[in-house]
């Protein structure tokens, strides 16, 4: 499988931006898709979750509410749409991937085998 993370870029403290996480390969049925950001200087952090099959979605506190993870399966596609972005939001966003993760493991990223790589927001204020 191979990832590609795109959609990144400038906007405004307020603004919306959709990331996007296109895979080749992807054939796994009970496969999860997770976004992860960086930010600079800092530990890289669980964003969101989506399980393929059921299209069950989890979300960090930060950005609950603001942020919301799909899936297009006719594009097998992930996006995150980020709305009300803060300053705090800028960071690289990485997707992940891997065929069957269990819920407790969904934040780990030694829970994933593939990973995209990376796009970068930047939220000023």
């Amino acid at each position: 499988v191979q990832l590609q993370a795109s959609g990144g870029g400038l906007v405004q403290a307020g603004g919306s931006l959709r990331l996007s996480c296109a895979a080749s390969n992807r054939t796994f049925r009970n496969r999860r898709t997770t976004w992860f950001r960086q930010a600079p200087g800092k530990e890289r952090n669980f964003v969101a979750s989506i399980k393929w099959s059921g299209g069950f979605t989890t979300y960090s506190d930060p950005v609950k509410g603001r942020f919301t993870i799909s899936r297009d399966n006719a594009k097998n596609t992930v996006h995150l749409q980020m709305n009300s972005l803060r300053p705090e939001d800028t960071a690289v966003y990485y997707c992940a991937e891997s065929p069957s993760v269990i819920d407790s493991s969904l934040a780990f990223q030694s829970a994933y085998a593939y990973w995209g790589q990376g796009t970068l927001v930047t939220v000023s204020s």
